[in-house]
Parts: C-alpha cells; structure tokens; sequence
C-alpha cells in the first residue's frame, strides 16, 4: 500500500470517530437538501432538463477542439489574451510572468478551484506577492491555513462559533460575534484589498464558445470586485468547461444554482469577453484567459472516463455521498473530493497513487441519482477499479486472495464444504480490522447454509 491510501485510510478512521465533525456535517447538508428540494420546483420537467444538461455537455466534450478554438478566435476579437498550459506549472510561470509584468504586489482572488489545483496562493507568497481571498468561505479557509474542504461550501466543516473563534485569534475581534457581525467584519478586511490589487483572479464556471466569453457564478458579488478594480483580469480555466452556445446558460445557470445552492438563480452571473472596451466605463484595462491541462486530456482519451468531464462543479455528489459524511473532504487530500473526485483525480495525478479513492465508495449509486447532468459516477468507479487492477497497480497477493474469493463464491459445492465456524475464521481474520472496527459486530454465519437445510428437509 503506498503512503497516500496509507494516509487516507488512516485519517479516514479518525475522522469517522469523530461525532462533533459528523454533527456539524450533517446540519449544514440537511439545511442544503432542504433548499434544493425547494429549487428544484421552478423545474416543470427535471429529468428531461437534465437529460438536456448531459446531451449538451456530450457534445461539447465530443468536440472540445473545435469549441477552444472557436472562444479562442471570438475573445481575440475584443482584445483578450490566450494561454495555453499543458500543466500545473506552466500556468503558475504564466500568471507570474503577468503579475511581474505589472510590478504587482498584491492579487485579489474570487472562488476557484482550478487554481486551488495549481496551489496558486502558496506559489504567489513564495515569490512576495500576496494572494488575498475575497469568497468568505476560501477567506475563512485562508485565515486558519486550510485547503477549502469542499467544492462549492469551502468552510462546511466549521460552525459559526469556530469561525468566530478564529476571526478572534487572527484578527483581534470579539470571540462571541454572530454570523452577520463575522461578516461586516471581513467585509471591511477586503474593501481595501480590491482597491490595492493590481490584479484579479478568477475562475470560471462555463467557457462560452460562440461569443468567446467566460462565466461566472457567485453570491457575494466579490468576483465582480475582484474583476473592476484592478487593471487586469486573468481568468484560469480548466478546458473542460466548454458550452457550445450562450443560449446554453438558459440551461446550464439554474441547474448549477438548484444543485449548487438549491437557489432558483445565484446572485451574481456575470459574462466576461474581453477587457474594457472603447465607451466602457469599467472593466480591466487587459484580460487574460488561461486554458488548463494538468491531467484532463488523460481523462479526455479515455472514451469511459470522458463523461466525468461533464462535471460542472456543484458538488450535490459530495453531499450525497454517505462515505464524504463521514471522512470529510479534507482526508481526500486532493483538490477535489468526494464521488467526483474519486472519480478524476486517479485520472488527473497517477492511478497508482489515488486509485484507493475509486474504493472508498459503498457504491450506493447516490452520486449518480444526484447528478445534474447524469454522470455514472458509480460506473466511473468501477472503471477505475478495473483500470487499476488492468495496469498492475495492485499486488500478487491481492489478486491470488480475491481470485480464490471468486472460485469458492462461484461453486456451490465449495460453499458447503466448509461451516460456520472456519468461515467466521476467515472472515474474521481478513476483514475483522475494517468491519469490526468501532465496536461494530461482525456478521456471524449460520453452522449450516441455506441451500444445505433446503436438500437435508427435501431429502
């Protein structure tokens, strides 16, 4: 086993003992399934607006090629920039480059994954420049040294008096302030990083091919902040983001809203397609869109995998996941966690390295029932699992035990040679440490199987 399904398992028992997390978990994802059953009433036909999601995302990945040069050509037009980063790397050396170009000292950031994956703040701090998050979950995240613990709600795993504990060491307020209070409080923090930064971050929810446009979705209103005040705007992107046409986002917007949030519509949806142009009176002065790699055409070759691209980020996956309830995005230790992210992160980083996520599922099948856009999550699990065991990445020893596992399942015969108690032997021995861990009983067969009582009663 190697270090990092070590780590995991070993964080993951902790995690699953720990009844305070799993309290404050399950509070703010049952506030979550409350609103998203309310969001899905603007809906007259929910599964046929998803089949629709699905078809559409289908052709967009079919044809990703076409789509990224289409934007490509269109934002050229208005006066944008276009990078290209195969990796991790060449987009933190890209957003470098930009930021010296403009003798920056300090980067004000909205929500973003994609630079979440590139460890963009580390690498900013690392070459003196200060990377400020303005979301107040990334910003909570940011003031105790955290990675955001999930995909939409960074900072789900707090309560509101553990973030009022932590405004107080770290920034001096009362320890007793509410919600609202917490708020006016970084509010006040960041109104003056806007107006320092000489450049603003974002990300992007969808790319929108036929205007050669990006955009983006949020509550707060801090990404439109981080988008006006400084004079350029860079826009990192991963290449699977594509919609075909605008008219996408009549579609695309309340969806990701219902199973993001569980909102009809999110507060701010905004569309970039360029910088400030002639007669405009904000905006930033140059735009730069930075295309990302970084693993995702090893997922794009793969005709099975490929439908995990469709993804568009609402995380409903992870709060339906009764494994993620449990363990916490944070034990994951990947930028992406839960179903999602078990699913392309083997993918994105090395299967031989991650492929334990894709076993970290009780294969429910909840992810996929959730999905907007009607990905097989669960399938996609499996297929990691064959991958896995297909590229050698397990051990002789794993394959010959499950290999006798499958002959003695498969014959009747077998079965019924041995009772009760040299099963319960074995089974203890094998899965005794996993199944009977936390004073859970293990499952005790029968002296005799079924199928033996049936024959001994017909004779």
């Amino acid at each position: 086993m190697n270090k990092t399904a070590s780590t995991f398992l070993s964080e993951s028992e902790i995690k699953a003992a720990d009844l305070s997390h799993r309290k404050t978990i399950n509070f703010n994802i049952s506030k979550y399934n409350a609103a998203v059953k309310n969001g899905k009433h603007q809906f007259a036909d929910l599964p046929t607006a998803r089949e629709r999601a699905k078809n559409v995302k289908w052709k967009a990945i079919e044809n990703l090629d076409k789509y990224l040069e289409d934007f490509e050509m269109n934002f050229l037009k208005r006066g944008g920039k276009v990078i290209w980063a195969e990796t991790a790397e060449q987009a933190r050396e890209a957003i470098l480059e930009i930021c010296k170009a403009k003798n920056c000292k300090t980067v004000v950031k909205s929500k973003s994954m994609a630079t979440e994956e590139i460890h963009l703040n580390d690498f900013l701090q690392e070459n003196n420049i200060e990377s400020v998050e303005t979301d107040l979950g990334e910003y909570i995240q940011q003031l105790d040294n955290e990675p955001p613990y999930h995909i939409v709600t960074p900072a789900m795993h707090k309560s509101k008096e553990q973030i009022a504990q932590l405004f107080h060491e770290k920034l001096g307020t009362d320890p007793g302030l509410n919600p609202e209070q917490l708020t006016l409080v970084a509010r006040h923090k960041l109104r003056q990083k806007y107006l320092d930064a000489e450049v603003g971050i974002t990300g992007a929810n969808f790319i929108i091919a036929d205007i050669g446009g990006i955009a983006v979705t949020e509550n707060e209103g801090n990404a439109r902040l981080s988008t006006s005040f400084p004079k350029t705007h860079i826009a990192l992107v991963g290449i699977e983001k594509v919609l075909p046409s605008m008219n996408d986002l009549a579609l695309f917007w309340p969806l990701l809203a219902t199973y993001g949030t569980g909102q009809q519509i999110t507060s701010y949806n905004t569309i970039f397609t360029g910088p400030r142009q002639e007669g405009e009176i904000d905006g930033p002065d140059e735009m730069y869109v930075i295309f990302l790699d970084n693993g995702r055409t090893n997922i794009l070759k793969d005709e099975v995998a490929r439908e995990s691209l469709y993804c568009i980020r609402c995380g409903s996956c992870l709060n339906a996941c009764p494994v993620y309830k449990n363990i916490g995005g944070h034990t994951y230790n990947t930028t992406y966690s839960g179903p999602i992210g078990a699913v392309i992160t083997p993918h994105l980083q090395g299967m031989e390295k991650y492929m334990h996520l894709s076993f970290a599922s009780s294969l429910c099948g909840n992810c996929t029932e959730v999905c907007p856009v009607r990905i097989n999550l669960h399938e996609l699990l499996l297929h990691n699992r064959h991958q896995a065991v297909e590229q050698n990445h397990t051990t002789g020893a794993e394959k010959l035990g499950w290999f006798g596992w499958k002959q003695a399942c498969l014959s009747r015969r077998m079965m019924n040679l041995v009772g009760g108690k040299t099963k319960n032997l074995v089974v203890g021995k094998l899965f005794g440490n996993a199944w009977g861990s936390d004073e859970r009983e293990m499952p005790v067969f029968a002296p005799k199987s079924f199928n033996q009582l049936w024959k001994e009663r017909k004779k």
